[in-house]
């Protein structure tokens, strides 16, 4: 049910690959509140996925744009600023690739120069959109900007790979650019950690079937589907959470901090 609590408010979503991933709830979620947004991905993955029937239902504009190129994000947000007719409220950071991952490396046998490919496009992507941000005056007072994380840039997760470094990364910078950011515009940014969800980049993790398994019976209130995680996102641009900033906020059904649950014990029992 609609509140319209982004009435008003103009934003920059990234990564809306397909209907699974959570950038595309949150698009819809926003539209649902009254937001105004333009629509951004790589070029690459913009032509794997179903980005103009998002545009189409949430009446927003398409801007392709490599979040690692300082060029395009030049166009980005000087474009998203002339189009949505003002200052940025809201920046939706849902990017997140490792080709180490894809090719089946293992951590410690990490092509090095995919790895620094996973730090740019997972996490020094964001660094270059808020300093992007910063350089335009782009983003309004008290303006909300989240990234998507995960626990693993905290807990070992074998087969999460370098993603588990980029995770730390992203989460490092959007502390230091939130204290920044802060200081000069009121700007707070905070990352989420999200329960493993089904999406694509998600599912290309090995043994991530057996794990979101796990972490549903690990959960007091189960694993966090992605439409909740885009209400979640909704709270946090909205002026309920003026205050919320440099945090890494766990939103996993209790998981980040149960040692272990009965449903869990019992499948070690003789």
């Amino acid at each position: 049910m609609s509140t319209n609590i982004l009435k008003g408010k103009r934003g920059i979503i990234f990564g809306a690959l397909n209907s699974q991933s959570i950038a595309w709830k949150v698009a819809e979620r926003a539209h649902e509140e009254g937001a105004k947004f333009v629509l951004t991905n790589a070029p690459i993955a913009m032509r794997m996925g179903e980005i103009n029937t998002l545009a189409e239902k949430t009446g927003s504009e398409i801007i392709p744009a490599d979040a690692t190129n300082l060029e395009d994000l030049d166009n980005l947000v000087t474009q998203s600023v002339e189009k949505l007719g003002g200052k940025i409220d809201f920046v939706l950071h849902s990017i997140g690739m490792s080709p180490n991952v894809r090719k089946g490396k293992h951590y410690t046998e990490n092509d090095y120069r995919y790895y620094m490919q996973t730090m740019d496009v997972s996490a020094i992507s964001l660094h270059k959109t808020l300093a992007t941000c910063m350089k335009h005056d782009a983003l309004s007072e008290w303006g909300s900007v989240i990234a998507l994380s995960y626990i693993a840039a905290q807990r070992i997760f074998p087969d999460y790979n370098d993603m588990a470094d980029a995770k730390s990364l992203l989460e490092s910078i959007a502390r230091s650019f939130g204290y920044h950011y802060g200081i000069k515009k009121k700007v707070r940014i905070n990352t989420i950690s999200q329960s493993p969800t089904v999406t694509t980049a998600g599912q290309g993790i090995k043994g991530f079937n057996e794990f979101i398994n796990f972490s549903e019976q690990m959960s007091p209130l189960g694993n966090a589907p992605a439409l909740a995680c885009a209400d979640y996102c909704i709270a946090l641009f909205s002026d309920l959470t003026k205050y919320v900033t440099m945090q890494n906020l766990f939103h996993d059904g209790g998981f980040a901090t149960t040692g272990v649950t009965q449903e869990v014990i019992e499948k070690f029992g003789d």
